[in-house]
């Protein structure tokens, strides 16, 4: 008896995945989940683009990067409103699309001189010349954070483009609203709409992309990022890993007090203090403790929460909710072991968002997880330093190495501590200044991160194979020349 042939699977529904508004609470958007059937369709058509893109040149690149710069411009108004959706924070969302096209303009100036290649002869053998050929990586992955949705997507993304790279951005689904209005700017610009595209969804989306990319730029925690890192060794992928921090401030005995209070104020508690490169720890010589401790609490009481408005005041929501049971575990296990909050310190739900006023704790120590672990909030706890090897010893105490600061009227003393702390990038009298400068090529030591550099010239060149060419101007060697003597 014949049987009735087997009606084929119905395509699988696709996940929808809710996005939460920080300032509510509320589930007031979606995004759908990429599949890995949809993301091999979008690798295999961004590899089919990529051999056009690199063939154009450089100079065409740049132009279409400049064209998508006014449109993006244009679109500005709405890529803001979505990024403050997103983010609860109106003035940061405006900087970021700034800041956006300010890279545009940065790296299409730099890039000609950048990519530059000149031939020379050998030293060791002057009849053979030697010259060099940059071929980008077909296909850069982008798997980008929720703190800062559009800076930290294009940070890697625009030199990869440059280079002459496809891209295929995979946000987080925390902060994802931007990319609609960027999608809808990138059709203004048909020439890079075919070399970038978006790809939304959670971890699982991260994961798969990886299997579809010749290179991956993360940028995140720690532990997700071994695991990206694991992930791309197996697919004999290079990774280039922008990790977490647990930033040290040294504050030493002829600091200016006002000037550090002032910077350490910001460095720790801008953007609500869920920057990598936040002071999460502040080591402050025991002869002016007391009056740093009063100075740096006076100034944070005078923060306000952008609750129930925004303009005027400073501090936004926490974007993240699961950030804040990170954040009160560190805080209520610093008390539980002595410490003391000069300020703050509670977790507020205000309109069902969740917010927290900048926080000092003292009588710390490193047995404590807010001294030890990322803490990614508006907190900032003070210890003290007996003398200048104790404070570099405290400052190096740590699995971290992503930056910090040191406070010093002695530029040259300032300088000899700043060069014992192992971390990629130390700013001198202020904090927390690699957010702004990005020229000056600097590395994540420990586990912060691992790769070249995404700041300066590296940032560019990563994305780029080096392919050497020799060239015999004189007579080759002959067989002869082997023989045994």
């Amino acid at each position: 008896m014949s049987q009735p042939p087997h009606a084929s699977n119905p395509p699988a529904e696709p996940r929808i995945l809710q996005v939460r508004n920080p300032r509510t609470g509320q589930a007031d958007y979606q995004i759908k989940v990429c599949s890995t059937a949809e993301l091999e369709t979008m690798a295999m058509a961004l590899r089919a683009a990529q051999p056009d893109w690199r063939s154009r040149g450089l100079a065409e690149r740049i132009q279409v990067l400049q064209r998508w710069s006014e449109a993006l411009e244009q679109s500005s108004p709405d890529v803001i409103e979505a990024l403050a959706g997103d983010t609860g924070r109106q003035a940061i969302s405006e900087a970021e699309v700034k800041g956006l096209l300010g890279a545009i303009q940065r790296w299409t100036l730099q890039a000609p001189d950048l990519l530059k290649t000149e031939a020379r002869d050998s030293v060791v053998f002057p009849h053979i010349r030697l010259d060099t050929q940059l071929v980008p990586f077909p296909l850069v992955g982008v798997i980008s954070p929720w703190n800062f949705p559009l800076t930290l997507s294009f940070i890697d993304a625009i030199p990869a483009l440059l280079a002459g790279c496809s891209v295929l951005i995979k946000p987080s689904e925390v902060t994802p609203r931007f990319v609609e209005p960027v999608a809808a700017s990138l059709a203004a610009v048909p020439g890079l709409a075919r070399v970038l595209r978006f790809a939304t969804g959670d971890g699982e989306t991260g994961a798969a992309l990886i299997q579809q990319v010749d290179a991956v730029a993360f940028t995140g925690s720690v532990a997700t990022g071994r695991k990206v890192g694991q992930a791309a060794a197996a697919a004999f992928i290079p990774a280039f890993l922008e990790l977490g921090g647990k930033d040290p401030a040294l504050v030493l005995d002829d600091a200016d007090l006002e000037r550090a209070s002032t910077a350490l104020l910001r460095g720790s508690v801008q953007a609500t203090g869920q920057a990598c490169q936040s002071i999460e720890r502040i080591y402050v010589h025991q002869s002016i403790f007391p009056q740093f401790v009063d100075r740096l609490v006076e100034k944070a009481r005078q923060v306000r929460l952008t609750h129930p408005e925004l303009a005027g005041n400073v501090l936004g929501p926490l974007i993240f909710d699961r950030q804040a049971d990170i954040i009160r575990r560190h805080l209520d296990d610093a008390v539980e072991r002595g410490a003391r909050i000069r300020c703050g310190g509670e977790i507020l739900d205000l309109g069902g968002g969740l917010w927290l006023e900048p926080t000092v704790l003292t009588d710390v120590n490193h047995d404590m997880l807010v001294m030890t672990e990322e803490t990614f909030g508006p907190v900032m706890p003070v210890m003290a330093f007996a003398d200048d090897d104790q404070a570099v010893a405290l400052a190096n105490d740590t699995e971290f190495g992503l930056s910090g600061c040191v406070f010093s009227q002695d530029l040259d003393r300032a300088r000899r501590i700043a060069e014992q702390i192992d971390a990629g990038g130390i700013s001198i009298n202020d904090a927390a200044l690699t957010a702004m400068v990005h020229e000056i090529e600097k590395n994540s030591f420990r586990r912060s991160g691992l790769g070249a550099s995404r700041m300066g010239p590296t940032g560019l060149l990563r994305f780029l194979r080096h392919k050497a060419m020799y060239i015999n101007q004189g007579e080759v060697v002959p067989i002869e020349a082997l023989t045994e003597k």
